[in-house]
């Protein structure tokens, strides 16, 4: 199987508002629309918006057991695990296991976030 395919649109739109679900946990802090998902692998790209003002620190910080690609697309993050706000055109390839949040935002932002839960690396968790 492969990742889902779609022709242009623009999730950004205010037509496309609706598309976006709340993330479990960061009710009225954080949504996400799903942009490609490899059903069989579990990979998938997506876009994360932080509203204005949210403040993930009750969360703590996450971790996972496999990689995942990071691109600021608008506004600015903090991230007090490496204590420093990224800010659009900000771009991070992490790798398994390591330790990023929690994050807060003042203006809010708007997150491209490729993942590989597929490619887990032993000895990591969550």
């Amino acid at each position: 199987m492969t990742k889902s395919t779609t022709t242009y649109w623009n999730p950004l739109i205010p037509e496309h508002r609706t598309q976006w679900t709340p993330i479990k946990g960061l009710e009225g802090m954080a949504e996400e629309i799903t942009l490609s998902l490899d059903s069989a692998t579990g990979e998938y790209t997506r876009l994360t918006r932080f509203l204005p003002g949210t403040d993930t620190s009750p969360c703590g910080g996450k971790v996972h057991t496999y990689p995942e690609e990071i691109f600021i697309v608008s506004g600015r993050l903090y991230d007090q695990a490496y204590g420093r706000w990224l800010e659009a055109g900000n771009y991070t390839s992490r790798p398994p296991g390591e330790l990023h949040g929690p994050f807060k935002t003042d203006i809010g932002c708007i997150v491209l976030e490729i993942s590989f839960p597929n490619r887990i690396t032993e000895g990591n968790n969550n």
